[in-house]
């Protein structure tokens, strides 16, 4: 990752009783002091919990012979909420320890039962806890890309559907990977010093609002400058981009959206301060042929119903020196700064991912220099990934719309902390976010 990565760290790694036949009962209330709402939402969360017990016939959870050191790893993971920026006696542990111990000394079906409940009553309040919006800025385009939490149904089965119920609660499977390895660094203190500290706590409030689960989604890692492709909680391919610059008005923003179709032969509009500060001036000194060589139109508005307009209407002196905006327009071609193709998720910050044609800007090292839109390293591999197969346009027509069968998520995220292997790298904070998070805690 050339000069983005700062440095490593080693990341340590965190380190049966079958069917209850007892009858069912709610899990005891958490020994702690509690809002009435809270209390509510414990209620409720209580009755969903043994609603899903009746319906597996009591069957264990935390104690069947797949569930491996499940209860240990939660426990451990509920005792150091505190890296989650959550409190620890929201969950009752010291509770929890007592009836698991009763259970494992006395092996009677109804201490089990109790204390089987009383975990899974935890691991739905501690998830549901979790998934939720870190509130740090990102732009929710699509509203169901907004973490909220999860059913009680929903969580319980997934934990009880897991492989290993062990691996699924050390993994923290209802969250993202990215999320889950940043935590355990954290709560593993694994941390060279407090600014470390920090930057890890900043990084996994962000991470929060990443997926979680088997879908295929994409994430654009802004200061990494790359992006990657995730299938069955997995990456895929990775690919390189070029993200916006990092002074405030081009940089790429946090962002939650479905990419829901593909545009090939497109047009490029180029943004005011474009043309002021880098188009405008070669006009100048070249005249209109400028133009003409690059594929450049002059265009009457923004409308779509809009007009090409003669060069020679458009006082180009005013343009460069920012007193007058204009819209110019880049026809399909060699030289339009999208190439040939653009992945949409429509929004009002006007961002999407892109190919190029300028190759040298990708080789780069230092790949913050678009005007807020994402650069592809190679976009025809990512459409094909994207909709499993090539896309090739029909003739030389601008503006060829191509809908996504199913629309695809994208997640453009600011990480500076990121785990690679068993080490933790750290990228520079061009943008300031978290110089900006710091001065905000220190308040």
């Amino acid at each position: 990752m050339g000069k983005f990565a700062r440095g490593t760290r080693p990341l340590i790694s965190l380190g049966g009783i079958g069917t209850v036949a007892a009858a069912l009962a709610v899990a005891a209330p958490l020994s702690m002091p509690v809002t009435p709402a809270f209390a509510a939402r414990k209620s409720a969360e209580a009755g969903e919990v043994a609603a899903f017990y009746r319906a597996r016939g009591g069957a264990s959870l935390w104690f069947s012979p797949r569930s491996g050191n499940a209860v240990q790893q939660l426990i451990q993971q509920l005792g150091t909420a505190q890296a989650d920026n959550l409190d620890p006696r929201r969950y009752n542990v010291r509770g929890l320890q007592r009836a698991v111990q009763n259970a494992m000394q006395r092996r009677d079906p109804g201490s089990v039962q109790r204390a089987d409940m009383m975990l899974s009553q935890a691991l739905v309040t501690y998830v549901r806890d979790l998934k939720r919006d870190p509130r740090v800025g990102i732009v929710y385009v699509d509203p169901e890309l907004k973490p909220a939490p999860p059913s009680v149904h929903g969580i319980l089965t997934a934990a009880a559907s897991a492989p290993s119920t062990g691996q699924y609660v050390q993994e923290m499977g209802w969250m993202n990977p990215i999320y889950a390895k940043l935590r355990q660094a954290l709560a593993s203190r694994m941390y060279r010093s407090e600014a470390e500290r920090r930057l890890l706590a900043i990084n996994l409030e962000r991470a929060r609002a990443l997926p979680s689960g088997q879908g295929k989604y994409a994430i654009v890692n802004a200061p990494a400058a790359r992006l990657y492709m995730y299938e069955n909680g997995q990456v895929v391919d990775s690919m390189r981009v070029v993200a916006g610059r990092p002074d405030p008005v081009a940089q790429t923003p946090m962002m939650n959206a479905f990419i829901r179709f593909a545009v090939l032969n497109p047009y490029w509009n180029s943004p005011p301060d474009v043309t002021a500060k880098n188009l405008a001036p070669n006009v100048l000194k070249r005249g209109p042929a400028y133009l003409k060589e690059k594929g450049y139109e002059v265009m009457s508005d923004w409308s779509e119903n809009a007009r090409v307009l003669p060069a020679s209407s458009v006082d180009w002196k005013s343009v460069a020196a920012g007193r007058t905006q204009i819209r110019l327009r880049q026809r399909p071609g060699p030289a339009n700064s999208m190439g040939e193709m653009k992945f949409m998720f429509p929004n009002n910050q006007g961002i999407w991912l892109h190919d190029t044609p300028v190759r040298e800007k990708i080789e780069e090292a230092g790949r913050l220099q678009s005007a807020g839109c994402v650069r592809l390293e190679d976009a025809p591999r990512f459409a094909r990934w994207l909709f499993g197969q090539s896309l090739r346009p029909k003739g030389a027509r601008p503006e060829q719309r191509v809908a996504l069968p199913q629309p695809v998520p994208v997640y453009l995220t600011y990480l500076t902390a990121v785990p690679s292997g068993s080490s933790i790298v750290y990228f520079d904070d061009f943008y300031g976010k978290d110089r900006a998070a710091v001065r905000v805690a220190s308040r």
